[in-house]
């Protein structure tokens, strides 16, 4: 039996993303959540910092009815997008510009591993200082966390292409715009697509961090808020919209995989 194949050619990649979720996902966090309720309910749990998930839904549906979590979650998402496209943008054309240039990748590599290592939230006073105590400060940092993880998958994608590609290419002509087009991206798309994935998760960390302790509108703070007036339901509340937001992030990016690189998405049908 011949092995499965992707697009180019080449023999496909285990899946990177997966299409859904099965169904046995969703079977044992009813179980659990069940269990849960009815060991708090029956007063075997005395702990003030266990609340049913009962109380935590009526938390949630409090929050949602009476337009308070609308703006946080708002702020949230804008901060997540606009970070995520400025810094996995500049991370793209950097990280192609490395991947091409050895003398490049000897100027600016240093630099990467000297900066990369350190917190984003430590570079957080610094950028307030620099750019102030608005947006700018914080979106900033956001872009700073999601510019790394783009930037040495991209470098890594284009440095892990077939040298033969792109000596094919120049023996038959192609000028720089369509190497770029029909030879790097292309060929650095696999790993792009998975720096695109780590991207998003640490910008959405780093928005929620930057939000804990330079903000007053985002998920961020009103978790921190939930924490300082001891509302744990409100608490547990909030932690389960930051589960949806990051489950609606690897869903985004499961489409833009499935669109540009249908290889890489497991079509396996999932056990029930």
């Amino acid at each position: 039996m011949s092995k499965p194949t992707s697009g180019t050619g080449q023999p496909a990649v285990p899946a990177a993303v997966p299409t859904r979720w099965s169904a046995r996902f969703f079977l044992v966090w009813i179980a659990i959540l069940a269990g849960l309720e009815l060991f708090v309910q029956s007063g075997a749990e005395k702990s003030f910092f266990l609340p049913a998930p009962s109380s935590v839904a009526v938390s949630l549906g409090q929050m949602i009815a009476d337009g308070t979590l609308a703006p946080h979650l708002t702020a949230t998402l804008t901060r997540i997008v606009l970070g995520l496209l400025v810094g996995a943008g500049l991370g793209v054309l950097l990280g192609l510009a490395m991947g091409t240039s050895r003398r490049l990748r000897r100027v600016i590599d240093p630099l990467v591993a000297a900066i990369h290592p350190v917190p984003r939230l430590a570079f957080f006073p610094l950028l307030i200082v620099v750019l102030g105590v608005g947006e700018t400060s914080k979106l900033a940092a956001v872009s700073m966390g999601a510019f790394f993880p783009m930037l040495l998958n991209t470098v890594a994608g284009v440095r892990g292409m077939n040298p033969v590609h792109l000596e094919l290419a120049r023996n038959y002509g192609a000028t720089r715009r369509q190497m770029f087009l029909h030879v790097l991206l292309p060929g650095s798309m696999p790993l792009m697509l998975t720096g695109l994935r780590l991207s998003a998760n640490v910008a959405f960390h780093s928005t929620i961090g930057v939000e804990m302790v330079g903000s007053r509108l985002g998920i961020g703070s009103l978790l921190w808020l939930s924490w300082q007036t001891f509302r744990i339901d409100h608490l547990y509340a909030i932690l389960v919209i930051i589960a949806a937001i990051g489950i609606g992030l690897a869903s985004l990016i499961r489409w833009v995989t499935q669109r540009s690189a249908p290889w890489m998405t497991d079509t396996t049908p999932s056990a029930a």
